[in-house]
Formats: C-alpha cells, sequence, structure tokens
C-alpha cells in the first residue's frame, strides 16, 4: 500500500449525515482511481447508528435524545458522538478482499494504541471490537472499548472503528450497544482515572493504524476543506 491520507474533520463535533456523505464521495474517486487511500478522523453530534443486524430489540424503547439512522455497514447499533474518537479509512484492499482480515487489522489498530496508554485489549471470539478483560477487584465485567462496523463495496471500504477516548457514557445505557447485553462499554478516561482526549490518542492511532494497513507513511490534508466540498455537493 503506498501512503495514506489522514483527514482530521475539525475540532466541531460533525453531523453524521455530512460525514456519511463525504465518505460516500471518496469512496466513489477512490473506486474510480481518482483519490488516494483516504482516512477521516472526526468526532460525531450525538447520534445512534443501526446497521444490518440491529433487531427491534436492540433500538431504544423510548426517545434517546438523538438521531437514529439505519446505515449500511454491518453489525448491530452503536452511538457516535463528542469525546469518541471515529475513523473512516477509505482505502482500496487487496484483492481477493478478505473482509475478516480487514477488521482484525482495525482491531490491532487501536489494541496498539490503547498499550501505548498501558491497557491490554483482546479480542472475543465470535464479536468484534476491541475488549478488556475482566477485573474482579474492580467489579468490571468484561467490556468494550472500541467498536469496529465496516462495509466493503467495489474492493473499497466504508465506515471503520470508534475508540471511546472521554465520551460520556451514559448514552450508550439507552440502547443494547452493538446488541451485546452480557457485558458493558467503557472508555480511556473511565479506565485510566484522567481525561484522555480525542487529540492525544489521534495521533497514536495514525501512526499505529499506517503500521498494521501496510502503508508507506502516511501525509495529512485539510479536512475542513474536504467536509465543505461535500457539503457543497450535497
Amino acid at each position: 500500500m503506498s501512503d495514506l491520507v489522514y483527514a482530521w474533520l475539525g475540532d466541531t463535533p460533525v453531523p453524521f449525515h455530512q460525514g456519511w456523505d463525504l465518505q460516500r464521495r471518496l469512496h466513489e474517486g477512490r473506486v474510480a482511481d481518482q483519490v488516494a487511500d483516504t482516512v477521516l478522523f472526526l468526532e460525531h453530534e450525538p447520534v445512534y447508528t443501526a446497521g444490518k443486524r440491529t433487531g427491534r430489540w436492540d433500538r431504544p424503547i423510548t426517545d434517546p435524545g438523538a438521531p437514529v439512522v439505519d446505515i449500511d455497514r454491518g453489525g448491530k447499533i452503536t452511538w457516535h458522538g463528542p469525546g469518541q474518537l471515529t475513523v473512516y479509512p477509505i482505502v482500496k484492499l487487496p484483492d481477493p478482499v478478505d473482509v475478516i482480515a480487514y477488521v482484525r487489522v482495525l482491531e490491532e489498530a487501536v489494541i496498539r494504541t490503547i498499550a501505548d496508554h498501558g491497557l491490554t485489549g483482546h479480542r472475543t471470539e465470535g464479536r468484534t471490537g476491541v475488549w478488556l478483560e475482566p477485573d474482579p477487584d474492580r467489579g468490571l465485567i468484561e467490556r468494550k472499548i472500541a467498536a469496529i462496523g465496516c462495509r466493503i463495496a467495489r474492493g473499497v471500504g466504508m465506515h471503520g472503528l470508534a475508540l471511546n477516548c472521554d465520551n460520556d457514557m451514559s448514552w450508550f445505557d439507552r440502547i443494547v450497544p452493538c446488541g451485546i447485553s452480557d457485558a458493558g462499554v467503557t472508555s480511556l478516561t473511565a479506565e485510566l482515572g484522567r481525561d484522555v482526549t480525542v487529540a492525544e490518542v489521534r495521533p497514536l492511532l495514525e501512526r499505529h493504524l499506517a503500521d498494521v494497513l501496510g502503508a508507506d507513511g502516511y501525509s495529512h490534508t485539510d479536512g475542513a476543506e474536504l467536509l465543505s466540498g461535500a457539503t457543497a455537493r450535497g
């Protein structure tokens, strides 16, 4: 893989549909080889996104205080919002495409990133994402710190991963996150007992993501300019 282009969409949370429109525009360009492999880094305005496997029982029973949007990725329902680092790699995958291998690559980038903060992440059989082991001394069950949800179309990825940094965890109380009722959800801030911001985590995840994707290197582009271009076209 050649260099990745990273785009930070700015410190202001992005409305979900605005980010989704940008993903689709970049996806079309990448399929046509008109743009390079591009990875969007952003925080969303509060939103619940429901993947293709979301069941009726996974959804909020009452008004959750944020939109619920049905989208075209795999997986079930989750939350995105301020304080959570959301990453959308719009990258061309090796042929033949191995979706499971790609998911494992994204998980590995997160595992390495949280290891930089002294946390040991692991995978759980039959479930995507990155998890922390139960900690009986603290009264903690197994808990998810990052969600993974992808869509691969015409050999190019969309959607991606979301790593909880210093977001308000109460948003997850209103759904069955990722359809999992027998485990918890956590964040870097909750685990480390100090504020761990998106700004602190982003450069670490950039480095590890480039490494696990096998990129030769990476550069940065103006994400705000990309976003304004998508808005103008939308």
